[in-house]
């Protein structure tokens, strides 16, 4: 095999493009923790997939477990889809290299610990070592929440070009039904970011929901780009913002370092 076949540019990998595999993930990627369960008539037009291929394609994907159906005819991701998740999360050299730093992180802290990544304006949670009373109970590996009002979103939303923030920070972001101290529009975001971005770190207070606060820092690779973000959550009832941007700050800024040093060692 050739150096270009092992690595295809961005032309070959559209040559090698399979259509009907893609149009199987686009509708295995309507379904996360908001979205559970689908009449096919949904999947046809949230994809517009006509109704004919989007019926074959469910069949494809229920057939190989990737798919459920409930006798009331509603799709639900299957045990398949919960496997594969299960082994990439376990096979992730970044979910390896965080998994014990993290650990330490909040045996120390007595505190919930995240490592999540961005996904378009969302985050996505890998790990997660919760402490019992946090607020968000409901928050779990797997789970995205909106990036402008989490801590790791605003940290790894710093570090994007102009440009690419744009393409991912529309107006619809901000929608309401979070915290009493949600950024409420872009401007206001990009003075938080100008923030972040000059001191290397984010604070969420009471941003996502009432009650809770969290400070993140971005977890660095080889390049100079983060590769994702770890943040630790607090009740507002144990930590005030102070208390976030003292000792609760540099543990988790000498736990980024010591993931990101395990990273490069890969």
């Amino acid at each position: 095999m050739s150096v270009d076949s092992a690595n295809p540019t961005d032309a070959q990998r559209s040559q090698y493009r399979i259509e009907a595999l893609a149009k199987g993930l686009q509708v295995l990627r309507l379904f996360d923790e908001t979205t559970t369960s689908l009449r096919l008539r949904d999947v046809s037009d949230r994809t517009g997939i006509p109704m004919p291929t989007a019926f074959r394609i469910a069949a494809t994907l229920e057939e190989a477990g990737f798919l459920e159906r409930s006798d009331d005819g509603q799709l639900h991701p299957g045990v398949a889809v919960l496997t594969l998740g299960s082994a990439a999360l376990r096979g992730s050299g970044l979910v390896q290299s965080a998994e014990r730093p993290l650990r330490t992180l909040a045996q120390i802290t007595g505190e919930t610990v995240n490592l999540g990544v961005l996904q378009d304006d969302r985050v996505l949670y890998l790990a997660r070592i919760r402490n019992a009373d946090l607020v968000t109970a409901n928050i779990q590996v797997g789970s995205s929440l909106p990036a402008v009002f989490t801590s790791m979103g605003k940290v790894l939303l710093a570090y994007l070009s102009p440009d690419e923030l744009t393409r991912r920070i529309g107006a619809d972001a901000f929608r309401p039904g979070h915290g009493p101290n949600a950024v409420g529009n872009r401007e206001e975001l990009n003075r938080q970011l100008a923030t972040i971005r000059q001191q290397g770190y984010a604070i969420q207070d009471q941003e996502l929901a009432a009650g809770l606060r969290s400070v993140s820092v971005p977890v660095f690779g080889a390049g100079s780009a983060p590769v994702a973000a770890i943040n630790i959550a607090v009740s507002t009832s144990r930590h005030d913002v102070d208390s976030l941007r003292g000792p609760l700050l540099e543990r988790v800024r000498a736990t980024a370092a010591e993931i990101s040093m395990r990273l490069r060692a890969q």
